[in-house]
């Protein structure tokens, strides 16, 4: 894990002993950092840690883009990959460009984190792009903040008329604008549970998170969590106070980088937000690139199916791995919020949710995501992706029993249904499995622990996702 120059380093010094290449690399760190895309870096971070590591990146055997393997130091001149697709990073759902003032460059594309979704913000000083470079990008409106401000004037009674950069594809709009309601029982259940136990969802987050970290602290955890994937050096790693997300991983020149903010960071969830980003989305993406369907060419000759649900509901399960009450209220909330939003305005919405959430810009944010793409908000409409984290939860919890989960983690960017025929054919070398997954009777004995404590039985699940 690194931070690139001008950013806070994560790997110690360098061990190279020749002459002035610690200074030629800081002269070049100083030269770049006014120049990069994404978050600004934190002045106060870069003066007190060690300058970062030479890091390299090379084309992987059989895989498009950008690889792992150590070729070239970065930041030590121009990679002629440095502007290639990273299709090992790539993910069917979420990715945003990240919004920073002082800043006019076009971000890379990143995907929402762990707690709350990420809205980013749009800077008035940046012009819209010609073509966005993902769906997500083209449904973020650009006047949030001024429709924010405007409804919360309102005492919450306006309902937002939201922008957008570029027109939105009605095709696209039509195939996410229905709500599913399968699993709204269960969901209800989850986010009732909670407040019974908590009072509300705030309390919860004092409760079961823990105090929030100071920089040092966070640097640790971060430290030792890369350490236990055996990765460090290959991930920067920011700090953030700008972010409107507990945390989020993109592609910038092809790099993985994951930004953390600061304000979400807190004592017993990072490892957590760690588990989500780096051991499931990160290990399985890179896993993915040494496999023969890593390419769309690929999976269209395997037939395979979607990756999500499965690639989010693993995920959204290693987040809460390991807590006394693993509750699932992320997800629970979201598919509430999709499918309510699907049958109320905007100010009926923020008032419903009110229920289990009080922090009115807690609720905004969750509002925003689920109306996104509609102009007008006074109509009923939703956005309705943000339900497939419940949606895979569940399925992998009815399966949790049958499911190889190393397997899964092995063979990349797949669902747990293509897990038997894949695994025939599957480069299996290289393969990386999450530290917390290496021991699969430990790891399934928690899937039990947070299908019992969300109030969920083999014989409801059964009900649900029959055979």
């Amino acid at each position: 894990m690194v931070l690139d120059p001008g950013a806070q380093a994560l790997a110690g010094p360098q061990k190279s002993k020749r002459p002035g290449s610690t200074k030629a690399l800081k002269k070049e760190a100083e030269k770049k950092s006014g120049e990069r895309n994404g978050i600004r870096p934190h002045n106060s971070l870069a003066a007190t840690q060690p300058e970062a590591p030479l890091r390299t990146i090379s084309q992987a055997p059989g895989a498009p883009g950008c690889g792992l393997k150590v070729s070239k130091p970065l930041g030590a001149g121009p990679s002629s990959i440095s502007n290639g697709h990273c299709s090992w990073m790539r993910r069917s759902e979420s990715s945003y460009s990240v919004n920073s003032a002082g800043s006019t460059r076009s971000r890379g594309q990143i995907r929402n984190a762990t707690s709350l979704p990420h809205i980013a913000r749009y800077s008035a000083r940046e012009m819209p792009p010609v073509k966005s470079p993902c769906l997500l990008v083209a449904l973020r409106p650009m006047n949030v903040d001024k429709e924010k401000e405007t409804f919360f004037q309102s005492n919450y009674a306006y309902n937002p008329q939201f922008e957008y950069s570029e027109p939105l594809s009605s095709s696209i709009m039509s195939k996410y604008s229905v709500a599913s309601d399968r699993f709204i029982e269960q969901a209800v259940r989850i986010m009732k549970s909670v407040v019974e136990m908590y009072g509300n969802y705030e309390n919860f987050e004092v409760a079961t998170g823990g105090a929030m970290l100071s920089k040092s602290k966070i640097w640790t955890c971060i430290r030792s969590y890369m350490r236990k994937e055996g990765c460090s050096g290959e991930v920067v790693v920011r700090l953030s106070e700008d972010l409107l997300s507990q945390a989020v991983m993109m592609v910038e020149n092809c790099r993985p980088t994951l930004t953390i903010n600061l304000a979400g960071a807190r004592q017993y969830w990072l490892e957590g937000m760690l588990r989500h980003e780096i051991g499931t989305h990160y290990i399985r993406g890179v896993n993915n690139s040494h496999q023969p369907w890593h390419s769309a060419a690929g999976r269209k000759q395997y037939g395979l199916k979607p990756a999500n649900p499965t690639e989010e509901g693993l995920a959204s399960l290693n987040s809460v791995l390991y807590r006394k009450y693993p509750f699932l209220w992320r997800a629970a909330l979201l598919y509430y919020t999709v499918f309510q939003a699907s049958r109320m305005p905007f100010s009926q919405l923020f008032e419903d949710i009110a229920t289990f959430v009080k922090d009115p810009n807690t609720r905004w944010e969750y509002c925003v995501r689920a109306k996104r793409g509609q102009a007008d908000t006074s109509q009923p409409g939703c956005f309705s992706k943000d339900q497939v984290y419940l949606d895979g939860v569940l399925m992998l919890l009815r399966y949790r029993k049958s499911i190889d989960f190393k397997m899964l983690a092995a063979l990349g960017k797949v669902s747990f249904e293509d897990v038997e025929q894949l695994k025939k054919c599957a480069i299996l070398d290289n393969a990386r499995i999450p530290h917390f997954m290496r021991d699969q009777a430990r790891y399934l004995e928690q899937l039990h622990h947070i299908t019992a404590v969300n109030g969920l039985t083999d014989e409801e699940l059964l009900r649900l996702i029959p055979e």
